[in-house]
């Protein structure tokens, strides 16, 4: 399927010619998932993205899709329940990517104060295991481990203090494919998903929302869209798109969060599976280090933010922060500024208020210590065989919330949605986390069936979004290993090593035959393997990649896990690029020069130059 920029234009002229039935602004995981549904349903669907798609908030999370087990310690188990299920569903739709990759959460008694100790990890643990349904003969099952065996596993870690770990199911994210796999089955099923197109207006008829005024960011052109319904998926942008219409009062709904990520390599911080605990600093947040790619990445921190949403910049501040507690961790690891090979900052869309509350999850808020209590006792009860797990059950059910949120803290506001149609007509999705995209989704789409039937005559059926895969995942969940092993055979067939053929099945699913096809037929672009020729293709011409950094940041890792071999690679990628896509000399030394930009920001290069300045 072709999704280039050719096609862009295509969409652009077909989006103006007829009204669409609903129009998508914002094209990260939530746009991305709500218009697959849309498409898939048989809606006229269009997709606006301001960025690449996922850019702005997507591409820049921590890469878990994860169950959650740090809102256990609020006491939001149904957020969990809520989460570890919906987990399981996006493993089902997307299969070549959320990987299961087994979390360490170590144990120190000598810090006052902390977010688990043995007894409580091990409680929580086996809840989370009943939550997601793991059983207990289950390889995921969560299990305790000596002190001893954690510094066998990582011989770095602190010593002093330490009582052991516990080990529990979770999962490794590729979140930018997500987006693009999400997107690029819309597109198959008939959507128009256009980036670098910014909404900057309303049409209204009537006083009620009616269409946009949407600026093309490559030509500077301006078009006009009629929709029956428009949804806002902004992310952290939420408000901004509201403030559109200057004709209402709009209270805000957003308390955006940053986070940061730091990358070395591996050979620096041995950590040879994730890890999370808690910082150390009594200021209740926690941090992961993460292996990916022999390097280990570790964050996040969690402030609020008023700065520039377009690019959040990691900050001298948070880098001495992340640096803090990755050595107080790991004090024989001395991980320095100069260390660090790649970074990113990105922004959480935390709602204001109340963020524990949920629109299509229930009561989410966090529930009260006598019901967690209960559940606590329960969870033992059952492990002893005392208990059913009806009875378990029948708890988590009909738990007692406490919606007050556990503290102002950023990292204790628990990841909410909402949804909600304005006196305008403009419907806005809002907040939540990448592992409830789906679920999202699904909430607003059937109230926009609803407004489509009731307003307009239209009646459309939703699919059964938790069977409905994505691109690149059209195969059985239960056989991701055999799948990728039969794939990467073609990929040597077509030229490719071995390793070169394994990696790109593993890392694309079944789009990995495209792009061995692309190799069995082409030659290699100059200065570039025929691995990453037919991966640049693939990206050029059924991916929408516009710019190096659209290919090298997030169609591919190599800037973030691959940093020391961008160097050897990016004139090429740059020439491929330019005669693929017809640049003049000024746009692709433009293009060179934002490249240049974007590496220097990824590796802290100003920061480090005025270290020693």
């Amino acid at each position: 399927m072709a999704f280039s920029k050719k096609t862009r234009q295509e969409a652009i002229r077909k989006v103006q010619e007829e009204e669409l039935d609903l129009l998508v602004i914002g094209g990260g995981i939530t746009g991305a998932g709500l218009t697959l549904q849309a498409a898939a349903s048989g809606m006229r669907v269009a997709l606006f993205e301001m960025q690449d798609f996922s850019e702005g908030t997507s591409s820049r999370s921590t890469k878990l899709v994860h169950g959650g087990i740090r809102y256990l310690k609020n006491f939001d188990v149904q957020v969990v329940s809520d989460t570890v299920s919906e987990r399981a569903v996006v493993q089902g739709i997307a299969p070549h990517i959320p990987k299961p990759d087994p979390m360490l959460l170590p144990i120190y008694d000598d810090e006052g104060r902390t977010t688990f100790d043995m007894f409580s990890v091990k409680i929580a643990m086996d809840l989370y295991d009943r939550l997601a349904g793991i059983d207990e003969d289950s390889p995921y099952a969560n299990y305790t481990i000596s002190p001893e065996e954690v510094l066998r596993r990582e011989p770095l870690i602190k010593k002093k203090g330490l009582q052991g770990a516990g080990v529990y199911l979770d999962f490794r994210n590729n979140d930018a494919r997500l987006v693009i796999d999400n997107i690029k089955k819309a597109v198959e099923d008939g959507a128009q998903a256009i980036s670098k197109m910014k909404v900057i207006d309303f049409i209204y008829t009537d006083g009620q929302i009616s269409g946009v005024r949407a600026r093309d960011m490559l030509t500077d052109e301006i078009i006009e869209v009629k929709a029956k319904l428009v949804i806002n998926t902004s992310g952290p942008w939420v408000d901004k798109i509201r403030y559109l219409n200057f004709t209402r009062p709009i209270v805000p709904k957003m308390r955006p969060t940053k986070g940061v990520h730091l990358v070395v390599d591996a050979a620096k911080l041995p950590v040879p599976q994730p890890t999370y605990f808690d910082t150390g600093k009594h200021d209740k947040r926690m941090v992961f280090a993460i292996p990916r790619e022999n390097k280990t990445y570790f964050g996040t921190t969690d402030t609020d933010y008023q700065g520039d949403f377009i690019d959040p910049k990691v900050t001298q501040e948070d880098v001495d922060y992340l640096l803090d507690v990755i050595n107080f961790r790991y004090p024989e690891a001395h991980i320095t500024l100069d260390d660090i090979e790649a970074s990113w900052a990105g922004l959480r869309p935390l709602l204001g208020g109340n963020s524990g509350s949920d629109y299509n999850g229930g009561d989410n808020g966090a529930v009260s210590e006598t019901s967690f209590n209960a559940v606590v006792e329960a969870v033992l009860r059952y492990k002893n065989k005392t208990a059913t797990k009806a009875e378990v059950e029948h708890l988590l059910n009909h738990m007692e919330s406490s919606l007050s949120e556990k503290g102002s803290e950023p990292s204790s506001v628990s990841r909410g949605s909402s949804l909600e149609r304005e006196s305008d007509g403009l419907i806005t999705l809002a907040g939540g986390k990448i592992t409830d995209y789906r679920k999202m989704a699904t909430g607003a789409i059937d109230l926009i069936c609803q407004l489509l039937e009731e307003d307009f005559g239209l009646k459309y059926e939703p699919i059964d979004s938790k069977k409905y895969q994505i691109s690149g995942g059209e195969f059985d969940p239960g056989k991701v290993e055999e799948v990728v092993s039969e794939n990467t055979k073609v990929g040597v067939a077509a030229g490719l090593t071995e390793a070169e053929a394994k990696y790109i099945a593993d890392f694309y699913g079944m789009n990995a035959l495209k792009i061995f096809a692309y190799a069995s037929e082409m030659e290699a672009y100059e200065g570039l393997t025929l691995a990453e020729s037919a991966r640049l293709r693939y990206a050029l011409e059924d991916e929408l990649v516009l710019t190096p950094v659209d290919y090298l940041l997030r169609r591919t890792n190599h800037i973030l896990f691959m940093s020391e071999g961008v160097d050897a690679i990016k004139v090429h990628v740059v020439n491929a690029m330019a005669n693929f896509l017809e640049w003049s000399p000024e746009e692709k030394a433009n293009q060179e020069k934002a490249l240049e930009e974007a590496l220097r920001e990824s590796s802290l290069s100003d920061l480090k130059n005025s270290l020693y300045a």
